[in-house]
């Protein structure tokens, strides 16, 4: 066993198990470790210290900004849409029969979201536009202009003060010609059928009802949109000015027109009806002839618009010739927008017989042209304008929705063509009386339309000028089918109002279309209106 050696510490020599532990003297340790760990303190105070900088001397103000918008808050204040209103003043409601007058308003979209307008300020998330109709047409006037607050908030996001406020502005009422009364008994004329009306005044243009059929409900867009666009009845569309039909023997107004002004037919010339002309191998029928047989004898203008004699058109079609009843065709309004104030208006189709198709033009197409049907493609407003023209003696108006006499201040248009709101056409009295004169015989007995043969013999009510249409077109099945066509005024010798029907493939004017007219002069006038409309009799075009 090893002594204890005095003078020596005890750490120097310790037995444990026989073996012996030194430890290093305190003046031999390593300090270079420690510089290693200074050093990197230094590195990251320094990396720190220098972004630290950036922040508060290069990045503060901006970062300050960050701050303040966390810190105060913009909330939109959405300016009230101005209201939509009838000729009296009654607000429009979105129910189903003003949906394509009136149309409806949605959310912008992406792409629309910082679209500047005319008034200035730019659509934000949130903000409604209008979609369809009026709404759309006169975005600029109805929408106003958006307010907001500015909102000092807490640390949870809380309003805490209010530091400033811009009231909105809420946008224009307009007034429109429309009478509600009158559009929902025109709407409701039509039966849920496909088909339209359209409801004017003819000395000024002014529309008092415009329907189309079906419709849809304005406030079930936002759930039902995908649903109702998949209909194959086409509820949004505004078959008023959008659809395009032929317009049938209510042409004739045209035709008869065409004849007498360019003297290539005489006020006095007459034909023998004999139920069918033959040309080569061709036969062209008059419909009484193909309905049952019967033939109406000799027939000059007046009775052929009255019994609306397919075989005295035919003729007086080839006598007139067909470029000179397309031109009266264009002048009458055929074959171009009418400038009305609404979007998804429509030109229709008026033939060109001069046009090298690669088939030519024949004596047929002409027959054809005459009594409305050929290429010949019409919306129910242009009939409408095109009866208002007999109506008010020449004056063609362009039929609009806004009435600005009423609206204050006027209305911005949002489209829609512009000029004079009336211009001549010059018809010749002689040429007008003729016209009229058979336009009252078609709704008095004897003539065509039956449903109104009542009416016109009553001491007590208006007399009405009508003119009935049932033009052919082949379905999609292959079928023949017909539209019915009913075109009107009232009162005969001074007209205050003109009513167009049309229902889609729906079969015969006399007893289709003049129904829905009847009902809306009534209301109109203010008649009670006892006619037995289930029990309908009678036989017409």
């Amino acid at each position: 066993m090893r002594k204890f050696r005095p003078g020596l510490s005890f750490s120097d020599f310790v037995q444990r198990g026989g073996k012996v532990w030194k430890f290093r003297a305190e003046e031999q340790r390593d300090y270079r470790r420690g510089w290693l760990v200074w050093l990197g303190v230094v590195v990251v105070f320094g990396v720190l210290g220098v972004r630290l900088t950036g922040l508060t001397v290069f990045s503060g103000g901006k970062y300050r900004v960050l701050a303040d918008e966390n810190r105060i808050s913009r909330i939109r204040l959405p300016a009230p849409r101005g209201k939509i209103l009838d000729r009296n003043g009654v607000e429009l409601l979105r129910d189903e029969a003003t949906a394509h007058v009136v149309g409806y308003v949605g959310e912008v979209s992406e792409d629309e979201v910082g679209l500047l307008k005319e008034k200035g300020a730019k659509y934000t998330p949130g903000s409604l536009i209008g979609r369809s109709g009026i709404e759309a047409q006169y975005e600029e006037t109805l929408r106003g202009v958006d307010g907001g607050r500015l909102v000092e908030v807490d640390n949870v996001g809380e309003a805490a003060r209010e530091l400033g406020r811009r009231e909105p502005v809420a946008g224009t009422d307009l007034r429109l010609s429309i009478d509600a009364g009158l559009q929902e008994i025109a709407y409701k004329s039509l039966n849920g059928q496909k088909g339209a009306a359209a409801v004017s005044d003819p000395r000024t243009g002014e529309i008092l009802a415009l329907v189309s059929s079906p419709s849809f409900d304005p406030n079930e867009i936002s759930t039902k949109y995908e649903v109702l666009s998949a209909k194959a009845d086409l509820p949004f569309f505004n078959r008023a000015i959008g659809g395009v039909y032929a317009p049938g023997s209510t042409f004739k107004i045209v035709t008869t027109t065409a004849a007498l002004e360019s003297g290539n037919v005489e006020p006095d010339f007459v034909f023998e009806d004999r139920g069918v002309i033959t040309v080569g191998s061709f036969s062209y029928t008059n419909w009484l002839f193909t309905k049952r047989g019967g033939i109406e004898g000799v027939v000059g203008f007046d009775r052929a618009l009255t019994r609306s004699t397919d075989t005295f058109f035919y003729k007086v079609g080839e006598l007139t010739g067909p470029e000179i009843i397309v031109e009266w065709a264009k002048k009458m309004g055929l074959g171009e927008k009418t400038g009305i104030d609404l979007p998804g208006e429509v030109a229709g189709l008026v033939p060109d017989p001069t046009a090298g198709s690669g088939q030519g033009w024949y004596l047929g197409n002409t027959y054809h042209l005459a009594i409305g049907q050929e290429d010949l493609l019409a919306t129910p407003l242009q009939i409408n304008v095109m009866t208002n023209i007999i109506a008010s003696n020449g004056k063609k108006c362009k039929p609009r929705l806004v009435n600005t006499a009423l609206s204050s201040p006027p209305p911005k248009l949002g489209g829609g063509s512009k000029g004079e709101v009336c211009s001549e056409v010059k018809i010749s009295s002689e040429t007008l009386e003729i016209i009229k004169k058979g336009m009252v015989g078609a709704c008095s007995t004897g003539g065509t339309s039956f449903v109104m043969f009542d009416w016109n013999a009553s001491e007590s009510f208006p007399k009405i000028a009508c003119k009935t249409g049932t033009a052919e077109y082949v379905a999609q099945n292959g079928r023949i089918k017909t539209h019915a066509w009913l075109t009107a005024f009232a009162p005969a010798d001074n007209p205050v109002i003109s009513a167009t029907v049309v229902f889609e493939g729906g079969g015969e004017g006399s007893n289709v279309a003049a129904p829905a007219v009847r009902k809306i002069f009534a209301k109109y006038f203010g008649v009670e209106d006892t006619y037995p409309y289930g029990a309908i009799r009678g036989e017409g075009e």
